[in-house]
């Protein structure tokens, strides 16, 4: 599973991608946060306030019940705000 990290998650996390390969304990993007906060510090610090985080899986806005598998492409931003 490619996770990519967009604006202050990137710099919190200090990376703006990663693989991995999950268990099929992960079924969800909720799971997964829960496993990558368990994985470093970092990860922890960063997804502490979800409400201030939206998701994409393979490219598409969903949500953090979305079903997820190995092959699939997960991206984490903050909301996205114009003027």
């Amino acid at each position: 599973m490619k996770i990519l990290y967009f604006s202050w998650l990137r710099e919190k996390i200090g990376i703006d991608s990663e693989e991995i390969k999950i268990s099929e304990k992960i079924g969800d993007v909720n799971e997964l946060v829960e496993f990558l906060k368990k994985s470093s510090e970092k990860h922890s610090i960063a997804f502490q306030n979800m409400k201030s985080i939206k998701v994409a899986v393979n490219k598409e806005f969903a949500n953090f019940n979305t079903k997820i598998q190995d092959q699939d492409e997960i991206a984490f931003f903050p909301p996205v705000t114009g003027g």
